[in-house]
């Protein structure tokens, strides 16, 4: 006797059939214009979320390459006052 498994592949596939047709039956419920007016209403709303997503990840890039840019100055400065102290014999 030989036994088949399914792989986990097989089953995440059945699983994600199962979820598109649930998704396709919950606006094929809908009369044809409510659908696509709502599809349009959800395609804008993620459409500005991921505006949104988009300004902070370029706004943490920013703040990271500042504090580079800090942390390069504060190492000079550093360098500077002990070159100076070094100097006056303090």
């Amino acid at each position: 006797m030989e036994e088949t498994k399914e792989s986990p592949q097989c089953a995440g596939n059945a699983l994600c059939d199962a979820l598109n047709y649930l998704g396709d039956a919950s606006y094929a419920v809908l009369p044809k214009d409510v659908a696509h007016q709502l599809g349009e209403l959800k395609t804008n709303l993620l459409s500005g979320v991921r505006w949104l997503i988009d300004k902070e990840i370029e706004w943490v890039a920013a703040r990271v390459e500042g504090g580079d840019r800090l942390r390069e100055e504060w190492r000079e400065s550093a360098r500077a006052r002990r070159t100076q102290n070094a100097g006056s014999g303090i």
